[in-house]
């Protein structure tokens, strides 16, 4: 029994090795538990030649006879499998008429130690029994250096490194600034460290030196309060800031008083209302010594409410507001005042230009009228008090009524004294009847029966200053005290 086991172990494994091996039949004595399959050609084809083959039998011949004895179950198929292996081995073996058992359909992996070709994913583990496993990825292709490093870097996320950057020495690169080519020639004197590149400046400096100026900053305790000063002193700027827009909400806008509505002073209030309100109206109260001119209670009162303005009062306030121009001509517009009798004598009889002659010489004027940039005439009408201006600055004549009315005989006579006199001093020939002779736009209007006159002297006050006529009903009883106080003062502001 024991060399019937061996045998029998060897046959196996020849069986195993050579597929073409003739089956042997089975024992008497046991029956196969499996019948055997049908064993196709397509698996046979699909099977590895055995290189174990005897030289006397082809393989052909051994695998169609091979493959004939596997489909054909049962004696014939037997007496085939002895027919053909009689050929090639003698049939004086005593196991010739025993049969091996069938091969498994399908080529199974031993379960042993083998080895696994997985080195850069090239390959895959090969089973021991002749071809790739089913279950087993195909194997991928063999890759070339190129394709190995283009892999590598597709990893790494990894820029090629580039044969220039090795030889460099490795540097923090900082950038500055960008600017033009020109202050880069000023900043290669000043910062031979620097390196112009085009329009970029660029500084080179070593990481170390970095770190230590880094780590050496927070170190010093003079800096870091010096730091916190900065920034107390910014928190501080815009604090202010904030504030200035804050501020105008509480603090109220101081209004800008103009010099003509500057208010009076108490001193100046009360002597006002000593000099109208007494009942001596007879005192002197001031006398103008140029113009020869006493102003004493009674005509002074006339610049109280409800009253009208008397020659005495417009006049000396006129020869205040000349006294003015004098005193400040820089401030003021370079004019002339005619009194309240002027125009009277001009056109009596018609127009006589010799009754006023000598009224504007230059010796007592120390000008002449062609000079002056306006000249006010005072138009007095019975009851009314009314304004005409020869405006010499813009070449035309002006009318003022506080009542809207308009004179253009009074101009017309004006203009031909204008002629006249330029004639008479200075030999001159002006066309001065060409000039235009208007009436003035949004002209203040008296509201009462009594303030004409008080129109009048701000007409003439407001453009000596060259000024807009700002002013209206409601500041009429200001300017009545307050042609007071400068009649008073003998000094007009």
């Amino acid at each position: 029994m024991g060399a019937l086991t061996d045998t029998r172990k060897r046959l196996s494994a020849d069986h195993r090795l050579l597929p073409s091996f003739p089956p042997s039949p089975p024992p008497p004595s046991k029956k196969p538990k499996l019948a055997p399959l049908p064993f196709s050609s397509s698996l046979t084809a699909s099977l590895p030649p055995s290189p174990s083959l005897p030289p006397n039998l082809p393989s052909s011949s051994s695998s169609s006879s091979y493959a004939s004895a596997a489909a054909a179950p049962g004696p014939s198929s037997a007496a085939a499998a002895s027919t053909s292996y009689s050929s090639g081995i003698p049939s004086s073996t005593p196991y010739r008429h025993r049969r091996l058992p069938p091969p498994p359909p399908l080529p199974r992996p031993i379960h042993g130690p083998h080895r696994v070709v997985r080195a850069f994913r090239l390959g895959s583990a090969r089973s021991r029994c002749g071809g790739p496993s089913p279950s087993s990825p195909p194997p991928w292709r063999s890759l070339g250096l190129e394709q190995y490093v283009e892999l590598v870097n597709s990893v790494a996320h990894l820029p090629p490194p580039s044969p220039s950057s090795a030889d460099a020495p490795r540097t923090r690169v900082e950038v500055i600034a960008v600017e033009d080519a020109e202050e880069g020639k000023d900043d290669k004197e000043e910062h031979e460290e620097e390196e112009v590149k085009g329009r970029v400046v660029v500084r080179r400096t070593p990481l170390y030196k970095e770190l230590y100026e880094a780590s050496s900053r927070l170190r010093d305790g003079k800096l870091r309060t010096l730091q916190f000063e900065v920034r107390l002193a910014e928190k501080g700027r815009l604090g202010l800031e904030q504030l200035a827009d804050v501020l105008p909400r509480f603090t109220p806008k101081k209004k800008e008083v103009h010099e003509p509505f500057a208010p009076l002073m108490n001193e100046d209030e009360n002597s006002v209302d000593h000099a109208l309100g007494s009942r001596n109206r007879r005192e002197r109260l001031v006398v103008h010594e140029s113009s020869n001119i006493v102003i004493t209670r009674e005509i002074l009162q006339c610049l109280n409410e409800t009253e009208w303005l008397n020659d005495e009062v417009i006049n000396l306030y006129l020869e205040l507001l000349k006294e003015r121009e004098l005193r400040e001509p820089s401030k003021f517009l370079k004019c002339h005042f005619f009194n309240t009798f002027f125009y009277k004598k001009l056109i009596t009889g018609g127009y006589d230009y010799k009754s006023v002659r000598r009224w504007t010489t230059k010796r007592k004027l120390g000008y002449s009228l062609i000079e002056c940039d306006k000249i006010f005439i005072p138009i007095h009408k019975e009851v009314h008090w009314c304004l005409a201006v020869i405006n010499i600055r813009d070449k035309k004549f002006q009318y003022l009524d506080s009542l809207g009315s308009m004179d253009m005989k009074a101009l017309g006579i004006l203009a031909r004294y204008l002629v006249d006199e330029v004639k008479d001093k200075s030999g001159q020939h002006i066309d001065a009847l060409s000039w235009k002779q208007e009436g003035v736009k949004n002209l203040p209007l008296q509201e009462n029966g009594w303030d004409c006159g008080m129109f009048m002297l701000k007409y003439i006050d407001f453009y000596s200053r060259d000024m807009d006529l700002s002013f209206g009903q409601k500041h009429m009883c200001y300017f009545r005290r307050r042609t007071a106080r400068e009649i008073l003062n003998l000094r007009a502001e």
